[in-house]
């Protein structure tokens, strides 16, 4: 019995990081460019009572063992980088990655982050910056008097000034792509860092090499589903109700046993 009651507690743990999992995720159904994350459970360590396949006799083995298992532990939460939908603003200063890859944002300590976040903005010298003012790698800065801001697909970026329609090219953007997304770092601010376990980052012209190209007045939404996560939810909840039986199932086993013997 006491083993049972420490055995539930792990669930009940597991389960009440699963749901903080959850909340975060419904929290952000409307956070642009978050991608969701999914609590990843394992079982503990197992107490070998029996061992499977020992010898029962000189000729025989045991056909299954005695293994109790200890509980169970969420070792890790995966980022789903499934692709949100894309919602049109009419917005010249959004734009969205349409498949793999990442803008690459400028740290005030000189690294470099990474974002689907592409709601940006221009500072007081005309430079492209995220919400939080962190500016857009490689720098794009656009002149004064400028009449017209073009991204192209493969991220080039041509404006017109006044007095002249002709238009000019004042740079690219590029973005950033990663053999295991789900290995970056989120940090906050809708920005991930490199990390041993996404691999170095491959940078590269828009719309090439397996990178999604740039859509210019576009967004893209959180890849939450809200029906999915309200399941999840529920599922929680009844798996959390299950392991406090188990703990009133034992407790009760247990206050048997002080009053009868």
């Amino acid at each position: 019995m006491m083993p049972a009651l420490w055995v539930s507690k792990t669930g009940l743990a597991a389960q009440d990081m699963n749901l903080t999992t959850i909340s975060n995720n419904l929290a952000n159904v409307s956070t642009t460019g978050f991608k969701r994350d999914r609590a990843e459970f394992q079982d503990l360590l197992y107490q070998i009572r029996r061992q499977p396949g020992a010898q029962s006799s000189q000729d025989t083995q045991l056909p299954t063992g005695l293994q109790l298992g200890t509980g169970v532990r969420i070792v890790g939460t995966a980022k789903q980088f499934t692709q949100g939908g894309l919602q049109t603003t009419e917005q010249p200063l959004d734009m969205a990655v349409n498949g793999r890859g990442f803008f690459q944002i400028l740290q005030p300590d000189g690294t470099v982050s990474y974002t689907r976040d592409g709601s940006f903005h221009l500072d007081s010298n005309g430079q492209l910056v995220t919400s939080q003012g962190f500016p857009l790698e490689p720098a794009i800065v656009l002149p004064a008097e400028v009449q017209s801001f073009t991204v192209g697909e493969d991220g080039t970026v041509s404006v017109t000034v006044s007095g002249n329609p002709t238009p000019q090219v004042v740079g690219n953007i590029q973005t950033a792509d990663f053999v295991n997304p789900a290995g970056l770092q989120a940090i906050g601010n809708n920005l991930f860092l490199e990390t041993g376990a996404s691999g170095a980052p491959q940078v590269g012209t828009p719309g090439l090499t397996g990178l999604g190209p740039v859509l210019q007045n576009t967004l893209e939404n959180s890849n939450v589903s809200v029906v999915e996560e309200l399941v999840n939810m529920i599922t929680t909840q009844r798996a959390y109700e299950m392991n406090s039986k188990v703990i009133s199932t034992s407790d009760q086993m247990l206050g048997f046993l002080s009053q009868n013997l």
